[in-house]
C-alpha cells in the first residue's frame, strides 16, 4: 500500500518517451504541486511544519485513450502520490503508483470496465458530499474514516482505493450511475504488515435539479495485520459497511451530509481480538456546506462525529476552509479546525498522531495549490 530506487530513476525517460508520442497515442501528463504550513496543538503540545497536500494530493499521472471504433475506446490511468516538502513518496514508499495504476475498455451505450489499482465505488458515492474532497491529509472526513484505535483495530476501514480490483461503471441514465467492484486480496507492508481479503463494493447515485444522492454498500472479507507490541498478528474480522450520501444546491451554497455504519463480526472466543476487545463496531457523520462565496472565492465549512459502539468513545470536531483561485491553475488556501477525542478516541487529521487517548487536536494552515 520493492524498493524504487532504479524504478524513479527510468521516471524521466519514461516520460519524455510519452511526451514525444502524446500527439498520436493520446497519453496526457498531468499533475498537483500543492504544500502547506502547518500549526498544531495536539494536546497542548504545540508545533509548526511544512507538510503537503492540504488542498489536493501532489501527484503526477499519465492517463492516456485510444478510440477503437463503434464507441469503443481503451483507457488506462497510472498515478503517483508524492510528498512536495521533502520529495518523498506519499503513505506507501515501496508504491511507484500508489494513486491509482488500471487499464480497460470504455464503452459510450454499456459503460466501462477497468482492472487495477482504482476508487472504490464507496469513495464516488461520498466525494461529492465532503466539503474537502475526502483530502487524504486535512479533509476532517478522512480523518474519521482513517482513525486507528484501540477498540477498533480489527475493524476494517474503508480506504477508498482498491488493489487487483475489477470495476464495472455504468453510463449516465438521466441522472443515475450505478458501479460495481470486487477486489481480490492484497498484502502491504506499510504503514504496518497487513493482509485484507476479497472485498465486494456496491454504489448508486443520482445526480439532476439541484440534488445528488448516494447509497453504498462494502463487504470486506477477513484478513490480519501485524502490529509492534502485539505477541501475534492481529485479525481483521469481516466487515461490512452501509453508506448514505446526500447533497442539495440551494444558489451559491451546497449543503452537504454523509453517514457511514461499520459493523465487524464478532470475534472468535479466545482469539486475540477477543481477548484485546478490538472489534467494536462504529459510525461516522459528517455535516457541511460549501459556499462559491465569488467566482474565485469557496468557503467550506464541516461538522464531524465518530461513534464507537459499546466503548463509549466518541470524536466531535469540525473544520473551516477557504480557496481563492489565482489563475485556472493556481489558488491559495487556508484551513481551521478542531477535533475533541472523549474516552480513549484517537481521531485526528491523517498524519498526525494524537499524544495520548481522549485529548483535543487544534489545527491551522495556510497552503497552495499548483495544477499542470
Amino acid at each position: 500500500m520493492r524498493s524504487i530506487g532504479q524504478s524513479l530513476g527510468a521516471i524521466p525517460l519514461m516520460l519524455a518517451a510519452c511526451g514525444a508520442s502524446a500527439a498520436e497515442s493520446g497519453v496526457t501528463l498531468y499533475g498537483v504541486a500543492d504544500t502547506f504550513v502547518q500549526y498544531l496543538d495536539n494536546g497542548g503540545a504545540h508545533s509548526y511544519s511544512l507538510r503537503s497536500g492540504g488542498s489536493t494530493g501532489s501527484l503526477f499521472g499519465l492517463k492516456g485513450n485510444e478510440d477503437l471504433g463503434g464507441g469503443l475506446s481503451a483507457q488506462f490511468n497510472l498515478e503517483n502520490g508524492f510528498n512536495l516538502n521533502n520529495g518523498t513518496g506519499f503513505a506507501d514508499t515501496t508504491a511507484l503508483f500508489y494513486r491509482q495504476a488500471w487499464v480497460g475498455l470504455s464503452d459510450a451505450k454499456y459503460g466501462s470496465l477497468t482492472l487495477g489499482r482504482q476508487y472504490e465505488p464507496s469513495f464516488r458515492a461520498v466525494y461529492p458530499t465532503d466539503p474537502f474532497r475526502a483530502n487524504e491529509v486535512l479533509s476532517p472526513f478522512s480523518a474519521l474514516v482513517l482513525t486507528v484505535d484501540r477498540n477498533t483495530l480489527s475493524t476494517q476501514y474503508d480506504s477508498g482505493r482498491a488493489s487487483n480490483s475489477i470495476l464495472y461503471q455504468s453510463p449516465n441514465l438521466k441522472g443515475l450511475q450505478f458501479y460495481g467492484m470486487y477486489a481480490f486480496a492484497s498484502t502491504v507492508t506499510q504503514p504496518v504488515p497487513a493482509t485484507t481479503g476479497n472485498m465486494l463494493n456496491l454504489a448508486a447515485s443520482y445526480s439532476g435539479y439541484g440534488l445528488y444522492a448516494a447509497v453504498a454498500y462494502v463487504n470486506q472479507h477477513a484478513g490480519q495485520e501485524t502490529l509492534a507490541g502485539l505477541p501475534a498478528p492481529l485479525s481483521l474480522l469481516g466487515t461490512e459497511h452501509f453508506i448514505g450520501a446526500l447533497a442539495y444546491r440551494v444558489g451559491i451554497v451546497n449543503f452537504q451530509f454523509n453517514y457511514s455504519y461499520q459493523r465487524a463480526e464478532n470475534a472468535p472466543g479466545h482469539s486475540l481480538a477477543a481477548l484485546l476487545g478490538t472489534a467494536h463496531s462504529l459510525s461516522t457523520v459528517e455535516f457541511g456546506a460549501t459556499i462559491q462565496a465569488s467566482p474565485v472565492d469557496v468557503i467550506q465549512i464541516a461538522g464531524i462525529e465518530r461513534d464507537v459502539r459499546g466503548a463509549h468513545d466518541n470524536a466531535p470536531g469540525f473544520q473551516l476552509g477557504v480557496e481563492h483561485a489565482l489563475s485556472k491553475r493556481t489558488s491559495l488556501y487556508g484551513r481551521a479546525g478542531y477535533i475533541k477525542n472523549n474516552g480513549s478516541s484517537t481521531v485526528s487529521w491523517p498524519g498526525v498522531t494524537v499524544s495520548e487517548p481522549g485529548t483535543k487536536q487544534t489545527l491551522a494552515v495556510l497552503g497552495m495549490t499548483h495544477r499542470f
